[in-house]
């Protein structure tokens, strides 16, 4: 027997998690209001305790490689925990892989987004390759045959898992190989090698040393052709029915990210068809690099958002001193800080992919890598912060905290690290002078709405003028800021707008969570946040 037990939450469980204030007005927003019922019924779904067990159990039993059959032959397959199959069914039906690109309704990117936005509040690991088979679509386009060949099955909202020929199948998931172990990031320096064959295929060998989700059907794949680095769709099983020569070697042990596999494949004699013109394999598969970018964007804005929902629960129905936390003026700026990053986050994330939607080409070239680097830099400190809200109940495995917070550094590594985006951001804004032009305008959009955001978009130009590469952090940075500024300010009620523009613009705010200025209408601010547990 113990004790009765009180003054502890009631399991976070039963709500929408699509009921999010932010969320619903940026839908609105950018066209994609038609959605909205479906989005309702995935969010109820997210916040039924069934999907959090499976998430549990995804995690719990991570994904094991089998090189081998029983007889000896190879297979190079990876098993995964029927729970992850139940995750990955969901997303796929929901639409949130490739189906987006078929869809010819307006703001269907936007609708997607927040789709994405709500069902990965559940479990971000599984989202790994829903969001490459999103990415494969534009850079296929680069091949119509294959595009029209595959395209429909990577488009269809139909789960098909396991290895068999492409053309069988009711469905479709696409992975990527780009980095090697010599390489990394510099991916021109990649070893891989592909010869073209009499019948028009190629053929590889090589190593890849970060391949995600190998038991996807096809890759894109970069690798040294006679006429400089090319991309190739290499399939894991042929037209014919045979497997492809993809030996897994290992799965990597990982921080987080542990439902999903991440491996290691060499290639010998592996067959592919090469895509885009022959030494032309950055520039064609970097569409499917800026989409996965974008999907960096929106994952971390949910991280950052589950982890906001446990605190603010937590507070709600945690008492200390004779109140609830939520209603003590230190926990209430507490939360109402991190509540302005997340609807930050998610406002900017929602106007990313609006400009999908809307093919703002110069826009997203600059604005996708600015919201790749900063949204994902905010997510590990604002998960540690939401965190310890809930003290050591948070730092308890079974809150669910401590694996938001081991998945939220994942984003600002992959597709590129933080530098790697800070020098993207450098070099559109030198070569580019259009995407420039066409953020600057966006983050002027609110002019004379409030001094703060004018004078920042103002310090903006003056810091442009001579962008130097050692300043490249800084700039994008700043970038960021004065975008996420002028969508609140546009977009946002009065106070998150105002506390915004007070701490991230104006300079009004200490070095951590939670020094709002007294100004600020922090109880409205968390109760806006609080919208979707009421």
């Amino acid at each position: 027997m113990t004790h009765d037990v009180v003054n502890q939450p009631p399991p976070l469980s039963g709500h929408d998690v699509a009921e999010d204030a932010a969320l619903l007005d940026s839908v609105r927003r950018e066209g994609a209001d038609w959605s909205l019922e479906a989005l309702h019924a995935l969010g109820r779904r997210a916040g039924e305790a069934e999907p959090r067990r499976w998430a549990d159990e995804a995690n719990a039993y991570p994904p094991k490689l089998r090189t081998h059959d029983r007889y000896g032959h190879r297979i190079d397959e990876v098993d995964f925990h029927p729970s992850w199959h139940e995750l990955m069914r969901t997303a796929v039906e929901a639409g949130l892989a490739g189906s987006a690109w078929a869809a010819d309704q307006p703001g269907a990117h936007a609708a997607r987004a927040a789709a994405l936005y709500t069902w990965s509040q559940v479990e971000a690991g599984h989202t790994c390759p829903i969001s490459m088979t999103y990415a494969v679509i534009p850079a296929l386009q680069h091949e119509p045959s294959l595009a029209a060949a595959y395209g429909p099955l990577l488009t269809s909202r139909e789960y098909d898992p396991g290895l068999r020929a492409p053309q069988t199948k009711r469905g479709l998931l696409a992975g990527m190989g780009m980095t090697e172990k010599q390489g990394g990031s510099d991916v021109r320096a990649n070893t891989t090698r592909a010869a073209v064959t009499a019948d028009g295929s190629w053929r590889l060998r090589g190593h890849k040393w970060f391949t995600s989700a190998p038991m996807c059907d096809l890759f894109l794949v970069l690798a040294q052709a006679p006429g400089g680095l090319s991309c190739f769709l290499v399939p894991r099983v042929l037209p014919d029915g045979t497997r492809n020569d993809f030996r897994i070697q290992r799965l990597k042990d990982k921080l987080g990210n542990r439902s999903n596999a991440s491996s290691e494949p060499e290639f010998e004699n592996t067959v592919g068809w090469l895509v885009g013109p022959e030494g032309r394999g950055v520039r064609t598969i970097i569409e499917m690099v800026a989409t996965t970018r974008l999907d960096c964007v929106i994952g971390s804005a949910a991280g950052m958002r589950a982890a906001l929902t446990q605190a603010i629960h937590h507070a709600r129905h945690r008492s200390a001193f004779g109140r609830p936390l939520v209603e003590q003026p230190l926990m209430t700026a507490v939360l109402a800080d991190l509540a302005l990053e997340s609807e930050a986050a998610s406002t900017l994330m929602m106007r990313l992919a609006g400009a999908v939607d809307r093919d703002e080409t110069a826009f997203r070239r600059l604005a996708v890598a600015v919201g790749k680097f900063w949204v994902c830099k905010r997510q590990p400190a604002v998960v540690g912060e939401a965190l310890e809200c809930l003290g050591g109940n948070g730092y308890v495995e079974e809150s669910g905290l401590p694996r938001l917070y081991r998945d939220a550094p994942l984003n600002s590594i992959w597709e590129g690290s933080g530098n790697v985006q800070a020098l993207d951001v450098l070099r559109t804004l030198r070569r580019e002078p259009e995407s420039a032009e066409a953020f600057l305008a966006e983050a002027g959009a609110a002019g004379g709405a409030d001094r703060r955001l004018d004078d920042a978009v103002t310090g903006l130009k003056d810091l442009l003028a001579h962008p130097e590469e050692s300043q490249a952090r800084r700039i994008t940075e700043r970038l960021a800021l004065v975008l996420q500024g002028s969508l609140l300010v546009r977009h946002a009620p009065p106070a998150v707008a105002d506390a915004f523009c007070a701490t991230r613009l104006g300079g009004d705010q200490g070095a951590t969570f939670g020094t709002l200025p007294q100004a600020a209408r922090a109880t409205e601010i968390v109760t806006r946040s609080a919208s979707m547990l009421d």
